[in-house]
């Protein structure tokens, strides 16, 4: 589990990493009926720079179908963590990480209803992961509508490194529900509701809050994060495909989120993929995204035990971050290929700029509660191949 304010760069990472390989399953062009992908083998190297952390590794999925109706799948992850950030710096030290993921699935379509099951596990230290996900999906109206709804549930084990006596529990619970619609020729929109539920210990053991002590030489004294056990959360996201006539393609994206921690946050993306002769496609994105602090968060408490929950962690707080990616898609000819199976290589590009409104940087040596606001920049690279056969 990443240390001191670590864990939810690395979550959203490891999540950017899986959907971008589950994205490319997705066809360039428009909704079509329900039927199994084709089979593939796709291999991908990431990294994350930014904030004092970095994280890298490769992961690779393997699918292959069984029949016309049946398919499987295994996916295999790995990333190494190095932090040196300023949630490690303020109260910890620097620390490096290794963790493994494996994820299994299986697919089977009957008629235009398409069902897969999942299991995966993540593994590392002091955090272990188990989850099952199972998702069904319903073409209809002429396969012009498609229906989705899935369920999933997560069992964490939680360690602290060098306490032998911590163990600690939490679950998590999702349900999603989703429509795509195909409106016309070139025009598709799909509307995207998830709820999930979190319950057990939810915070991270290594982390600190810091509140107003005057008996100390440096006017600060540090007490551990105490957090609710309990989390529910709500989404919606409403998004919109228009295929160009000259190949080209423009995407919107609209999601808001709330939850019982009272954080409100909204993001909107809009990109726009261009083919380049037979052979390219680049795509260009943009991305904000922005919220609220949660109700027990704050960066510097007047007293120890000032309240019931006490959180201090820079992603509860009130923050924003603008992302602009780039991305480049060779689609290999089958001469240049491996066995003249088809093939296309990708290298993707993001550069974020994250902004916190009240998280002051407690390394600048200025005075307690008067420190400047934090801010960083982070660089995501993604080089990406897939082989069909």
């Amino acid at each position: 589990m990443a240390q001191a304010g670590a864990a939810v760069v690395v979550t959203n990472m490891r999540w950017l990493i899986l959907f971008s390989l589950l994205l490319s399953y997705l066809p360039y062009g428009k909704i079509t009926a329900a039927v199994l992908s084709p089979d593939r083998v796709d291999v991908l190297y990431h990294s994350y720079d930014g904030g004092g952390m970095r994280i890298d590794g490769p992961a690779i999925l393997l699918r292959k179908k069984t029949s016309e109706t049946l398919a499987v799948s295994a996916y295999y992850y790995v990333d190494s963590i190095s932090s040196a950030s300023v949630d490690v710096m303020s109260t910890a030290s620097p620390y490096l990480e290794k963790r493994k993921e494996v994820q299994l699935s299986l697919e089977y379509l009957h008629d235009k209803t398409l069902m897969d099951i999942s299991v995966r596990q993540s593994d590392e230290s002091d955090y272990l992961a188990k989850s099952i996900n199972l998702n069904i999906s319903q073409d209809t109206f002429g396969d012009l509508t498609n229906l989705s709804v899935g369920l999933a549930y997560s069992d964490n084990e939680i360690k602290r490194n060098g306490d032998e006596f911590f163990a600690e529990q939490s679950q998590q619970y999702r349900v999603r529900a989703g429509i795509s619609q195909i409106l016309t020729r070139n025009l598709s929109m799909s509307l995207n509701f998830e709820a999930v539920a979190d319950e057990g210990y939810l915070n991270n053991p290594y982390r600190s809050v810091r509140y107003i002590d005057n008996s100390q030489p440096a006017g600060v004294g540090y007490q551990s994060e105490v957090y609710p056990n309990t989390r529910n959360s709500f989404a919606s996201k409403i998004s919109a495909s228009y295929y160009l006539p000259y190949r080209a393609a423009l995407f919107v994206h609209y999601r808001y989120f709330s939850d019982s921690w009272q954080i409100d946050a909204s993001d909107i993306e809009v990109s726009y993929r261009h083919p380049i002769a037979d052979v390219f496609e680049i795509e260009l994105k943009i991305r904000h995204y922005q919220q609220t602090q949660a109700s027990f968060y704050s960066d510097l408490f007047s007293y120890r035990d000032a309240q019931n929950y006490l959180a201090r962690d820079k992603e509860l707080s009130e923050f924003e971050d603008l992302t602009l990616g780039l991305a480049l898609t060779y689609l290999v000819p089958k001469k240049y290929s491996f066995g003249d199976l088809r093939s296309e290589a990708s290298l993707q590009w993001d550069y974020i700029k994250f902004d916190y409104k009240n998280f002051r940087d407690p390394t600048a040596g200025e005075g307690i509660g008067t420190e400047p606001l934090y801010g960083f920049s982070a660089n995501v690279i993604r080089i990406f191949y897939s082989l069909y056969f």
